[in-house]
């Protein structure tokens, strides 16, 4: 799909077609459905990512909590499945799988939502450094990298949308 396209479609339609950007969260093409047309798909990713910092931080929350655990194999978006197959998190050993389970139930227990990761920046080993170091840091540290790594998420998919931006 083309941003021309994009930009064409009914309001209806440009939600559909990005509800997945950021994890089951269609409100945010709605809210910005209005401001086309985008002159590039970064001020389209930027009047996105602007929405979810207008909201509060229950809702902000909320998206975070959107997201599935790494490793986990539970039912997850298709995108979500893609972006953990992509660095072998759906093949991971008895012993990986089990370290990831932890390290899930360690982070949502100090946190209250999941690690949230932008899979494509990194390795099986880098996510498991990252979790790590991760853990140290407070809850609002913590929410604010969730939700700049949840902006890096929706960039990749808005690229595999349009790759021809």
């Amino acid at each position: 799909m083309t941003l021309a396209e994009l930009n064409a479609l009914q309001d209806e339609d440009f939600v559909a077609v990005l509800a997945h950007i950021f994890e089951h969260s269609p409100e945010i093409p709605a809210a910005v459905a209005h401001q086309r047309p985008f002159s590039s798909l970064e001020a389209l990713h930027q009047a996105m990512v602007d929405v979810i910092h207008r909201w509060d931080p229950a809702a902000q929350i909320r998206l975070i909590q959107a997201h599935p655990d790494l490793g986990t194999r539970a039912a997850m978006a298709p995108a979500s499945v893609a972006e953990q197959a992509g660095v072998g998190l759906d093949r991971l050993s008895p012993e990986d799988y089990a370290r990831f389970q932890h390290l899930n139930q360690t982070y949502r227990q100090r946190f209250g939502f999941p690690y949230v990761v932008a899979v494509k920046n990194h390795t099986q080993a880098s996510i498991l450094q990252d979790y790590e170091q991760r853990l140290d840091n407070d809850v609002t540290t913590e929410q604010t990298r969730a939700l700049a790594e949840i902006a890096q998420i929706a960039w990749f998919r808005l690229q595999a949308l349009c790759p021809s931006h």
